[in-house]
């Protein structure tokens, strides 16, 4: 081979410094031709078994390699900080941006020419993407794939979206306890993320709709033999992108943002894509603001799942997944022109989808629901935005005006929230303080808190929530999220006080506390920020560098890429 690629620099050295890098792998019985010059491509893997949604990886890491070798390339595995949504605390979004800078620096420091991604659960796809970007080498994501259809009593039931509806069921004695722990063992039948569209399953199917996955790759159930197919024709089609040198630059344009903005819409997707796409522009160097998920608002719901809908990740499977949701955005003039991981263009990965189900899919022209997407709202009790899902709310409460009830911070939610004698009906609007990036810290999805017991007992299953947290893309209700600036960075609010009205009105983006300027003068005068949760470790890192919402909470000096070659050598 004739081009030298960036591997030589480790492996093609013909002194001490390339004997140590070949000698060393070679105790793990690789020949010598394996440093021939032939692409070494990184195998980039969150599997872990803390991470039950990507506890299959290792398998499919094996279908990559041998992709890999097919194509005349040497693989390489190596292992990541695993991020199990569902297991760590306080919560995994605290350790997105450390995940981000593991793969970063894993990329640059090893000699590899391209890499595979291979994630899935919530925060490990867009922290895997924000690393990878940063370094610019050719990389393509093989995601985790859906758990199969929870089951039930004879029904499916979806991960989260049931969870919360039971648990909500238990308090009001519609269900029993037995019955709610009942259901706990048929809700996740197989390995993979979470079947319904929440975060998970909502960044693979927008990573498919950016080019940066193969097609089908969002849909595919996790235990599904043609995931595995798939992960074999991405180790083949990694090596040829090395070739080409196709790398996230080419394929992360500001295009590629904008269909995922509109597949997100299409999809009902999780509100956590807009954190996580302005986090991956914000490393690729594509100038995206809140601003711009506006450009998904009005296009109509597509995808009949769960929370926006009814059905479960397989039945989309099923019914042609994403290139389907791609034909109808393309058919509709919505799907912009953009390269892709193939080298062609977004277009070709709808060539030729047929929908076998339109009640999981269905088409433009007669929508599950119209105009549903995200929604960006703005005024002073949100001066840098806060968005609203509406396909998953309730349409009575868009438009709304109520008076506010306070809680200061999680623990006096979680102390109260029950109380009989707490003061709130159901027009009452409720206010969550201190969940924000800084604040928590971490941003958890705490936004959709629960409907207060007497309230629940009464039938009321939905209320305005406003808080500078997120909420998990399996939830649904009327949660207004990422409100920003949150209130421990001192933004409005953290102002706010019970009994304050408050104006929310989705149609105009508008999101206002009914208070005059004198009062809260007042009151941030006399306002201080609480004291932080952690005073050590990466968590002071992050509390002190994180970027507010509307900037992904990303760390600031982790923005943009350093794609220059590692030249000092280790001994």
């Amino acid at each position: 081979m004739t081009k030298k690629r960036r591997s030589q620099n480790w492996y093609g050295k013909l002194d001490k410094d390339g004997f140590i890098h070949r000698s060393w792998m070679k105790n793990q019985g690789f020949p010598d031709h394996a440093f021939d010059g032939r692409p070494i491509i990184g195998i980039c893997n969150t599997w872990s078994e803390l991470t039950p949604c990507n506890s299959g990886l290792r398998d499919l890491a094996e279908g990559v390699k041998r992709g890999v070798w097919e194509a005349g390339g040497f693989p390489v595995e190596f292992p990541v900080m695993s991020l199990g949504e569902t297991q760590m605390k306080p919560t995994a979004m605290l350790f997105r941006n450390l995940l981000a800078m593991d793969v970063e620096e894993s990329i640059r420091a090893y000699g590899i020419d391209g890499v595979v991604l291979l994630g899935g659960c919530d925060k490990t796809t867009p922290g895997q993407l924000m690393g990878a970007a940063s370094v610019d080498l050719p990389s393509i994501v093989v995601s985790s794939g859906p758990m199969l259809n929870g089951k039930w009593k004879g029904k499916d039931i979806g991960s989260g979206t049931d969870v919360w509806k039971f648990s909500e069921a238990v308090r009001a004695g519609e269900m029993t306890l037995q019955d709610f722990m009942a259901a706990e063992s048929g809700m996740s039948r197989s390995k993979g993320v979470c079947m319904t569209m929440g975060t998970a399953s909502t960044m693979a199917s927008l990573v498919e709709a950016m080019g940066m996955s193969l097609p089908t790759n969002a849909a595919l159930p996790a235990v599904d033999a043609r995931r595995a197919a798939l992960a074999h024709l991405t180790g083949k089609r990694i090596v040829e992108m090395v070739d080409e040198d196709l790398k996230p630059s080419d394929i992360l344009t500001k295009e590629a943002f904008v269909n995922a903005i509109k597949a997100n819409a299409a999809v009902g997707g999780s509100t956590n894509a807009v954190v996580h796409l302005l986090a991956l522009a914000g490393r690729i160097g594509v100038d995206l603001s809140l601003a711009d998920f506006e450009l998904g608002s009005e296009i109509p719901l597509l995808v009949n799942c769960m929370p926006s809908g009814k059905y479960l990740m397989e039945d989309f499977c099923y019914a042609g997944g994403m290139p389907v949701v791609l034909k109808e955005l393309a058919d509709a003039g919505h799907l912009t022109s953009a390269k892709t991981v193939l080298g062609g263009d977004i277009t070709a990965y709808a060539d030729g989808a047929e929908c076998y189900n339109e009640d999981v899919i269905k088409p433009f022209t007669d929508p599950v629901k119209p105009a549903a997407g995200l929604r960006v709202l703005r005024g002073n009790l949100a001066p840098n935005g806060a968005i609203v899902k509406p396909s998953a709310a309730s349409d009575h409460l868009l438009e709304h005006e109520a008076d506010a009830y306070v809680f200061e911070n999680i623990e006096d939610m979680k102390a109260n929230i029950d109380r009989d004698d707490l003061p709130v009906t159901p027009d009452t609007i409720l206010v969550l303080k201190g969940v924000g990036p800084k604040g928590y810290p971490g941003m958890p999805e705490v936004g959709n808190m629960p409907i207060p017991a007497k309230l629940v007992r009464e039938g009321v299953r939905d209320m305005i929530r406003i808080s500078d947290g997120r909420m998990s893309g399996t939830a649904f209700g009327t949660v207004i999220l990422h409100v920003s600036p949150e209130s421990q960075a001192g933004g409005t609010l953290g102002l706010v006080k019970t009994g304050d009205r408050i104006r929310v009105s989705a149609s105009t983006g508008a999101l206002d506390l009914l208070v005059d300027d004198a009062e809260l003068d007042a009151r941030r005068a006399a306002w201080t920020p609480d004291d932080p949760h952690y005073t050590r470790g990466y968590a002071k890192l992050y509390i002190d560098t994180v970027l507010q919402a509307e900037h992904g909470a990303d760390l600031d000096f982790l923005v943009g890429k350093d794609t220059r070659l590692v030249t000092r050598e280790s001994h």
